[in-house]
């Protein structure tokens, strides 16, 4: 278990963290996307075990690739997060009107045709592209949304982040409420979004099959669309380098069979081929695979 953080630590975290935002939000836009990358490359270079897992998932998910271009992934990311920094830091600014200007859809008919079966909408969602932009814009440009929400070590940088994340009218559930609140969102046919991509402990999830690897999943998920009958739809917001925008991309409804082990697997089999197509938007430096099947040597 990680020791607790003392009141100092807690204080001076929240000090970097409100300064990076007010400056972030504070500069016109060219300065900012460069300060938003500096930051994310401070992380980087402070952190240095983040970008040791990157290049080890890296090494396991793309054998045949060079270490260049590993490298080149690697260093996407941190630019990715660059970017999720920077839009987190503007919520304050965003309407209808400027995000529509971001943010373009695609797919958004598989969301519509989902919310007319009347049981709810589950969204897989994943740690790719900019995942907290994602449900903000949605809220603007559609409807508000439940996301389903962990909450930071820091709890004053917490505090920071989920006034940020409620502006447009979206919904937290915290995973200590998740089942409940997750079941009587989806009963008023409310959407709900979960992030679906991390490793998860052994005892609560299946082993799915992710970049040939196998790699422990949350069955949690496709349950709770069994007991509410949702509709389970993947989306994801990705970043455009070409037009310099987004792209909130929503794919057609995953047909589910009953068997949690398949469904997780079609899940993630989709994610999987979204991540292929942009691998510097997803956060390698998460140790994906950490849970191993019984008697299997640690990958990390």
């Amino acid at each position: 278990m990680a020791q607790k953080k003392n009141w100092l630590q807690v204080r001076a975290e929240y000090t970097v963290a409100s300064a990076l935002v007010l400056g972030l939000r504070a500069l016109p836009l060219p300065a900012a996307t460069r300060f938003g990358f500096a930051a994310a490359r401070v992380l980087d270079l402070a952190v240095p075990k983040l970008r040791k897992t990157a290049l080890r998932n890296l090494e396991l998910a793309f054998p045949e690739m060079d270490a260049a271009g590993r490298t080149r992934i690697a260093d996407g990311v941190f630019r990715s997060v660059g970017r999720l920094l920077l839009a987190l830091a503007r919520f304050p600014a965003l309407n209808a009107v400027n995000v529509s200007q971001l943010v373009r859809y695609e797919g958004l008919e598989h969301y519509q045709k989902a919310k007319k079966n009347g049981c709810g909408v589950l969204i897989a969602t994943a740690h790719l592209g900019n995942w907290e932009l994602s449900a903000f814009a949605h809220a603007l440009l559609t409807e508000p949304m439940n996301a389903m929400v962990r909450p930071l070590d820091n709890p004053l940088i917490d505090l920071l982040v989920e006034e940020r994340r409620t502006l447009s009218g979206n919904r937290l559930i915290y995973k200590k409420d998740a089942a409940r609140l997750v079941l009587k969102a989806l009963k008023q046919n409310e959407a709900v979004g979960i992030l679906v991509d991390q490793n998860t402990a052994l005892a609560e999830g299946v082993f799915v099959d992710f970049f040939g690897i196998a790699a422990c999943a949350n069955a949690g998920f496709v349950k709770l669309a069994y007991r509410a009958q949702a509709t389970v739809i993947p989306g994801f917001l990705l970043w455009d380098e070409t037009s310099k925008s987004y792209v909130l991309r929503f794919y057609p409804a995953v047909e589910l069979s009953g068997d949690a082990q398949v469904d997780t697997q079609r899940i993630h089999t989709q994610l999987e081929q979204v991540v292929r197509q942009y691998p510097d938007q997803w956060m390698w430096i998460h140790r994906r695979w950490k849970t191993r099947p019984p008697g299997e040597e640690p990958i990390y």
